[in-house]
Formats: structure tokens, C-alpha cells, sequence
């Protein structure tokens, strides 16, 4: 279910995906929020940066939102991306025990989140999370054209 404070959330994981194209990632943030609507959790893309294959935005934020609740689970919190997670990300949101994922653009080649693949919502898995498409769809599908018509370009 869509609340009045998602717009709100998805552009503090925008501003993170500014980041990332800022050192020229693949613009992708996310903020993990607790249940009374503090922030935990911030990340974005640097895979290529920092050498490391699991540095994706959602990863990240995961990272660092254990580390502040002091637990690996994140039982009541909600996941903000601005694109739908990948397999690795969709796999670590349900060993995390997240209970909501809102994700802006759709990811038609690698979503595993409902596009491609749906992990999140698996009955055969042990946890599944709700999830909410398309906040701010249109800001986040064009941060990442522009990124990826500007590389063709360069």
C-alpha cells in the first residue's frame, strides 16, 4: 500500500542515485527507513569504485542500516530504490526479513522483483515483503536514460 511519505523517501534514494552518477556509476540509491520514519540506511551504486561486485545501492544501504539497528534482521523496515532490485538485492531484502520494498522505474532485463523474476513475493521462500512500483517512475527511468545516452555518446 502506497503512503503520503514515499514521494518523500524515494527522493532522498534519488539524491543517493546522484551520487553514484556523480563518480560515474550506474545511478541507482536507496534508503532503508525504520518503522517510525527514520533513516538507517543509505547507499548507492559503486561497484566498479570500489571493486566490489556486491556494492549495489541496496546492499549498501542494507549494510549500514544492520549496523545502526545492531541486527542483520530489518524486521518492519521499508526498503526505497530507485530502480527494481536484481536477483543478488531481492535474495539479501528477503534474508533481511524487510517488510516493504518501493522501488521507482521497473527493471524489464534484470528485475527480480516482478519484472523478471519475482524472489520477493516467492512462497517457496521463508519471507516475503510487500511491494510498491512506481514512485516517482518517471524521475528515476530518466536519471538513468540520461546516464546511459550520455555514455553511447562519449
Amino acid at each position: 500500500m502506497r503512503t503520503v511519505r514515499d514521494e518523500d523517501y524515494m527522493q532522498l534514494a534519488l539524491d543517493e542515485a546522484h551520487r553514484a552518477a556523480a563518480i560515474d556509476e550506474v545511478p541507482v540509491g536507496a534508503v532503508v527507513v525504520d518503522r517510525d520514519g527514520h533513516v538507517i540506511g543509505r547507499g548507492y551504486n559503486h561497484p566498479i569504485s570500489s571493486d566490489d561486485p556486491t556494492a549495489h545501492a541496496e546492499i549498501v544501504a542494507l549494510r549500514e542500516a544492520a549496523r545502526a539497528i545492531g541486527n542483520y534482521r530489518l524486521t518492519g523496515v521499508t526498503l526505497y530504490c530507485t530502480i527494481e532490485p536484481c536477483t543478488m538485492c531481492a535474495g539479501a531484502l528477503v534474508h533481511a526479513r524487510i517488510a516493504r520494498l518501493v522501488f521507482g522505474a521497473p527493471d524489464p532485463k534484470a528485475g527480480a522483483c516482478g519484472s523478471l523474476y519475482n524472489v520477493v513475493t516467492d512462497p517457496r521462500l521463508n519471507h516475503s515483503l510487500e511491494v510498491v512500483r512506481g514512485i516517482c517512475n518517471e524521475e528515476c527511468t530518466q536519471l538513468l536514460q540520461e546516464f546511459f545516452v550520455a555514455k553511447r555518446t562519449r
